[in-house]
């Protein structure tokens, strides 16, 4: 008789943990360290606050697995979080770039903007590496729906190391792009504390490397 996995799934403690420790981070850093008014706070700091939850969610999604080939004791319930997690991780991905598109102008967003309104080559540059990224986000989702599944070639293909590398070197160089200029300045650093950007690059930093050595 096939013995039956009662492993618990972890998904939605990660997921809430995950998203409480990055409001609280934010929380902190702009409002109480920071100058930013409270009226911010459910709007522009939640975006930031989702913004970071989202690509940590999505690192332990494409890490955990990687993480065991390398011989690291991973969970079982970790393991069985992946798909819940990753879903998760996609949708604050889509309430982010909403709540950015709708945030993006040069009255918030001042050093994005020339003068005369237009994007600097910086910031085109950071919003194609995060628009090639959620189109790929995009197609990893929808790709295991019933009607996708079937086709085994497209699945392993979507789902191969050098897809998932280049989606997170995409996603990484859109942090790179927007956040550096703060990165190289930590005498500007809010309380002391680094940049949301710098916090979520360096959780997709160690994830890309786990992928990279540990991704079949």
């Amino acid at each position: 008789m096939e013995k039956i996995d009662k492993t618990k799934n972890s998904a939605w403690a990660i997921i809430a943990w995950t998203f409480i420790l990055s409001m609280g981070y934010s929380t902190v850093r702009y409002h109480i360290l920071g100058e930013v008014p409270w009226k911010d706070l459910p709007f522009f700091i939640l975006n930031k606050g989702i913004s970071l939850s989202a690509f940590i969610l999505l690192t332990f999604n494409f890490s955990f697995g990687p993480l065991k080939n390398l011989g690291a004791p991973i969970p079982n319930s970790w393991l069985k979080s992946r798909r819940i997690v990753g879903i998760a991780g996609f949708i604050q991905v889509f309430v982010h770039v909403i709540m950015s598109f709708m945030l993006f102008n040069p009255a918030v967003y001042t050093k994005y903007f020339e003068q005369n309104g237009t994007m600097t080559l910086i910031t085109g540059l950071s919003m194609i590496g995060g628009v090639l990224a959620f189109i790929f986000l995009w197609i990893y989702n929808v790709s295991f729906n019933a009607a996708f599944r079937k086709d085994k070639d497209l699945i392993s293909f979507i789902t191969s190391r050098k897809v998932l590398l280049a989606a997170m070197f995409l996603a990484g160089a859109h942090l790179i792009f927007i956040g550096y200029k703060g990165w190289l300045n930590p005498g500007g650093w809010l309380g002391g504390l680094p940049p949301i950007s710098l916090v979520a690059f360096t959780f997709f930093f160690v994830g890309y490397v786990i992928n990279l050595f540990g991704r079949e």
